[in-house]
């Protein structure tokens, strides 16, 4: 796969979503703030945002959403690049934003879940009923990690709640292209999940001592990240280690294409025929640009 390199010097970028004129919008977890990448590369911040700002995603009103993991990583240097580290000692929430990308206006939705605050979310995907699915990463301390859950919110503030609790690392999230499936990239487990949906909002119950179907296990120390779907119902997954997109088949085979960076954090499809690919490659600071070689799914809302 060719890459473009489309922009560099980014703190740590995440969450990118396509808008119609070929322009990125992402993130920048380290940097806090939310950018527009021009075709051209140029680089320019709609908003600033306290915390950590993860996932992203356009909302039925238009708006952009975001998971905000309320500032749960440190930074460091891991051989010559940026890597996120164990949770500061000022971390105390994460929240679910929104923010207006013509007026750069934020927003907090929702803090708590279930009465809990809301740990470090992470990644969001808005199912065709205006409804979100999102995770909560959970955070890494010295004693080991406190789990996540995957929750779902309505994004008028109205609703929210933890659907499936004690998941050690739930990250990237999307849906099947019917929207019977949840897939879940569980990253310390280099592991993605399939869970089985009843209505917008509510799984299945899973298998006895597990939460969910897995669909594969990758090898050795590899994690993964955030993810997306492909229109014939592929996973694909930005993976962490042997860094690059590794595409889960639903037969359980999975297939690795490397990019060069051990961090490589989320991609998003886009373009008239769905086969062009962002990727943020956070070790370096770089978003790339690609052909793919078949079309990613159209998201339920875009802008």
């Amino acid at each position: 796969m060719e890459l473009e390199l489309v922009a560099e010097g980014l703190r740590f970028p995440e969450g990118p979503v396509v808008l119609d004129d070929g322009s990125v919008l992402l993130v920048e977890i380290e940097g806090k703030c939310l950018v527009r990448v021009e075709p051209s590369g140029v680089v320019s911040t709609i908003a600033e945002l306290e915390g950590g700002p993860n996932g992203a995603a356009f909302g039925p009103d238009g708006l952009l959403y975001v998971c905000n993991n309320g500032g749960s990583f440190t930074f460091t240097d891991k051989a010559g690049f940026n890597a996120p580290a164990l949770v500061p000692s000022s971390h105390r929430t994460g929240s679910l934003q929104r923010v207006d990308i013509t007026t750069g206006r934020v927003e907090t939705i929702y803090e708590e879940a279930g009465g809990r605050r809301l740990e470090a979310p992470n990644d969001l995907v808005f199912d065709r009923s205006g409804g979100i699915w999102f995770t909560d990463f959970g955070t890494a301390t010295q004693l080991g990690r406190n789990f996540g859950s995957i929750c779902y919110a309505s994004p008028d503030g109205s609703r929210i709640e933890r659907v499936k609790e004690g998941l050690i690392s739930p990250n990237g999230i999307g849906l099947s292209p019917d929207e019977s499936v949840l897939y879940v990239a569980d990253s310390v487990l280099g592991r993605l999940w399939a869970f089985d949906i009843i209505e917008p909002g509510r799984l299945a119950a899973g298998q006895p001592r597990q939460p969910g179907r897995v669909i594969a296990n990758l090898q050795g120390a590899d994690r993964v990240d955030s993810l997306a779907v492909e229109a014939d119902g592929r996973v694909c997954v930005a993976t962490i280690g042997d860094g690059g997109i590794t595409v889960f088949n639903l037969d359980g085979r999975t297939d690795h294409i490397k990019i060069p960076d051990p961090f490589v954090t989320n991609l998003c499809f886009g373009g008239q025929d769905m086969k062009d690919v962002w990727v943020t490659a956070s070790g370096t600071g770089c978003l790339y640009k690609a052909r793919w070689p078949r079309p990613g799914l159209k998201l339920n809302f875009s802008r």
